[in-house]
């Protein structure tokens, strides 16, 4: 069982008798890129926020690495490495891109808080900063403010305030939403890119992402498990063609 890095067992979140997630059983194999799909209302954010626990499960079990931690808490979840982009990397509007992905360096040394710190000890950080937004393809933009940056390239930066934390599973919630096709395409690989020696679990609509990038897709619908595998056998699967009737059918087949 060595090679999942995540695995969850049975489980369960229900709201005042509403069953938002059901018996979920996820196995996350250690390196690859698997995607969480499913028609709106399927629970996918729900199965989110139980993994990185902002909701509580009503059943069930999360392991991480072997370790039971379904009752830590969402500090004790990132400090072991699983770490959510695109929420506790929220970025800094009117401050430099170095500034922004420092601010997550400082997060993962524990120094968040020290804005008193000598402004000398944040430059040792500049390197290895610069380094991540080299990896992102933004390194020419360290010194441009944010604010200032076209909607795809923020969430590259998004992506590199997150890669600070030093993730060993990273979980991206809808990371090209809102997108036109070209930021689609540059995000796609470098999501690709960046999962070299990591793990990524993503939550995505867009299926010509999904088909490219993705290991290992497990379709949701109405808090279930619908259909886990490669995505050329799962768009095939009649169960999931019709989930997607009306919505996504013709995407499922046309995104190869």
């Amino acid at each position: 069982m060595a090679d999942i890095i995540l695995e969850t067992r049975e489980l369960t979140k229900e709201f005042k008798g509403f069953t938002a997630v059901s018996k979920v059983n996820l196995s996350v194999k250690r390196g690859s890129i698997h995607a969480l799909i499913g028609p709106n209302g399927a629970g996918k954010t729900t199965c989110f926020n139980l993994l990185t626990k902002f909701l509580e499960p009503t059943t069930g079990e999360i392991l991480f690495n072997g370790i039971d931690i379904t009752r830590e808490r969402p500090a004790q979840i990132a400090r072991r490495g699983v770490i959510r982009s695109f929420q506790i990397s929220a970025v800094f509007p009117h401050l430099t891109l170095l500034e922004n992905v420092r601010l997550g360096l400082q997060r993962q040394l524990g120094t968040s808080f020290h804005f008193w710190k000598s402004e000398k000890s944040l430059h040792s950080l500049d390197g290895r900063a610069r380094e991540l937004l080299a990896e992102v393809g933004l390194e020419d933009l360290a010194d441009e403010t944010t604010v200032n940056l076209p909607y795809g390239r923020k969430r590259a930066l998004e992506i590199a305030t997150t890669l600070a934390m030093e993730p060993e599973l990273m979980l991206l919630d809808e990371p090209t939403q809102g997108m036109g096709h070209e930021d689609v395409d540059r995000v796609a690989q470098l999501i690709k890119k960046v999962s070299q020696g990591r793990t990524i679990l993503m939550v995505e609509h867009n299926m010509g992402v999904v088909s490219t990038i993705a290991d290992t897709i497990t379709v949701l619908q109405r808090g279930a498990v619908l259909a886990e595998g490669p995505y050329a056998e799962v768009s095939r699967n009649p169960q999931v063609m019709e989930a997607y009737m009306g919505t996504t059918a013709g995407q499922l087949q046309g995104a190869h």
